[in-house]
């Protein structure tokens, strides 16, 4: 028989110490569990191994629109495995084992007919499975959010993805060193794992560098998109600097016949000071002159394709 002792919250400090007393565990070991901090790693204590593993937790009450990093929670799992034994100490508010026990009772696969390690890693299986759902609404939210820049540049945008970029190193944060921790399993984990087993921690081997994959696309892809959006931006700022320069450039000919007709000069003193006052069609005639050269200014820039968008 196989004896799974599960502790969910690590409170209790009297609780810890017992079950280490119990099981015979080391001192360092359960500082590891309370220190709650810890980097995935796997350590040999002579008789069992001590693992420890990140496992992703998202906060109820969260939207798309005002995503925060705060939203996405890493918490810790400690596992002890021995030769008839696995205990794990969980941060309250973290279970992803349901589907774990669920095989448990209901005597579905092997689970029940082998030994402690293929136990721990279905347990490790369990915790690395949880962060392909994260990844997949991540790939979602950047879509989306590729769609939105394409359609409008809001200012949130920029800080949206850079949530999702922050989020993603948080997970690369904790499945980089779960990697290399199952590659230790793997390699120097004694006689507690079998051959067997071994088959199917490569496989959880093979989910993290899976994992890693899409991380490292979605970061790039956040990039590319942070990039975009500055691109986008300039480029509609341009269009509204172009846009201001054209009607800057028009009104400088009619501001310059404006200006013109406001000299004032004294018209009986000598006939060629400004003579066009005095004639009955000069205000039109002025008008007229504004007319044809905004006019040919902008057949001018129309030829020259600058309206153009």
């Amino acid at each position: 028989p196989v004896t799974w002792l599960d502790i969910d919250g690590l409170g209790d400090a009297d609780v810890i110490e017992q079950v280490g007393k119990i099981f015979k565990l080391h001192p360092l070991a359960l500082e590891d569990v309370v220190n709650v901090h810890q980097r995935p790693k796997v350590e040999m204590y002579g008789d069992y191994l001590f693992v420890i593993a990140r496992s992703h937790s998202e906060v109820d009450g969260r939207t798309e629109a005002d995503s925060d990093v705060d939203a996405l929670d890493m918490r810790q799992v400690a596992m002890f495995l021995g030769r008839n034994f696995v205990i794990t100490f969980r941060e309250r508010g973290v279970d992803c084992f349901d589907e774990v026990r669920r095989r448990i009772r209901t005597n579905r696969g092997r689970i029940r007919e082998s030994g402690a390690d293929y136990l721990l890693y279905t347990l490790l299986d369990a915790v690395i499975d949880e962060f392909f759902p994260a990844l997949e609404k991540h790939g979602e939210s950047l879509d989306s959010l590729d769609d939105l820049i394409s359609a409008s540049c809001e200012q949130d945008l920029i800080h949206r993805i850079h949530n999702v970029r922050s989020e993603l190193r948080m997970i690369r944060r904790a499945i980089w060193p779960l990697r290399d921790a199952i590659n230790t399993l793997i390699r120097d984990s004694g006689d507690l794992i079998s051959d067997e087993t071994d088959l199917y921690l490569r496989d959880c081997y093979d989910h993290t560098v899976q994992i890693i994959d899409v991380i490292e696309t979605d970061r790039e892809l956040c990039a590319d998109l942070r990039d975009y959006y500055l691109t986008v931006v300039s480029n509609r700022m341009n269009q509204i600097m172009k846009f201001l320069t054209i009607i800057a450039t028009l009104f400088i000919p009619l501001t310059f016949v404006a200006g013109l007709y406001g000299m004032n000069f004294n018209t009986n003193v000598s006939s060629l000071n400004m003579p066009e006052l005095n004639w009955t069609y000069g205000y039109p005639f002025a008008l007229a002159v504004m007319t044809a050269t905004t006019l040919a200014m902008i057949w001018y820039f129309q030829r020259k394709g600058w309206l153009s968008s």
